[in-house]
C-alpha cells in the first residue's frame, strides 16, 4: 500500500464514468491496508439539515443542505466540522477538520455553530468506501488524481465549482510549461 491518503482529495478523472463519482471530489477520512473511506464533498442534496435532523434536534430552518457523501450506507449521517474542542479524542482529518458520526457530536457542533460564526460544518448522508487494495487499483488505473485537502474547498460556497477548481489545481501542479499570459508581448 502507498502512503495513507487521509486528509487528501480524490478528484475523479475525466474518464471515470461511474455515476456515483462522475465529476466528484472525495475527502479521504480513513485509509489503511484494510481499505479506505471518504466523503463526496461536492454533491448537495435537496434535503435541508433542519429537516434531516428534525426527529433528533430542534433546529432553525436555514439554507444548509445535507450532502450526498457516497453510495455506501446512505442512511448513515456524518459531519465534517472545524470545532476542535467538541471531541478532544478525535484526530483531525487535516489540520482543522474533524469527522463525527455520533448524535452527541452532531448536536454540539450544530448548536455551537448557531452562536459561533467561526464554527463551520457540513452534514453528509452516506459515504464512499473501498476494500483492501481497491483504491490503490483505481489510482493505478488513473481513475483518480490526488491533492492535499484544504478547508476552503470542503466548505466552498459553490460546491458545483469544486471539481473544476481542484482539477485546475492538479493540472497546475503538473504543468510543464508556464502559464499563458494575457498579453503575449510580455513573453
Amino acid at each position: 500500500m502507498c502512503e495513507s491518503l487521509r486528509g487528501h482529495f480524490l478528484i475523479a478523472g475525466c474518464r471515470l464514468k461511474d455515476r456515483n463519482f462522475f465529476k466528484t471530489a472525495v475527502l479521504i477520512v480513513e485509509h489503511s491496508p484494510e481499505g479506505a473511506m471518504g466523503l463526496v464533498i461536492n454533491r448537495p442534496s435537496s434535503v435541508s439539515v433542519a429537516n434531516a435532523l428534525s426527529g433528533h434536534l430542534d433546529l432553525p430552518d436555514t439554507e444548509e443542505l445535507v450532502y450526498v457523501g457516497g453510495p455506501v450506507e446512505p442512511a448513515a449521517l456524518f459531519i465534517l466540522h472545524n470545532a476542535a474542542n467538541v471531541d478532544p479524542g478525535e484526530a483531525a482529518v487535516l489540520s482543522s477538520i474533524y469527522v463525527g458520526s455520533s448524535a452527541d457530536i452532531f448536536e454540539e457542533v450544530v448548536r455551537s455553530a448557531i452562536t459561533d460564526s467561526d464554527i463551520r460544518f457540513r452534514i453528509y448522508s452516506g459515504c464512499a468506501g473501498w476494500g483492501p487494495g481497491q483504491l490503490e487499483g483505481e489510482l493505478a488505473r488513473g481513475d483518480w488524481m490526488t491533492l492535499k485537502a484544504t478547508e476552503d474547498a470542503i466548505f466552498c460556497n459553490d460546491p458545483y465549482q469544486v471539481w473544476d477548481q481542484l482539477l485546475a489545481r492538479v493540472h497546475a501542479t503538473h504543468r510543464l510549461l508556464p502559464h499563458v499570459t494575457e498579453n503575449p508581448e510580455w513573453n
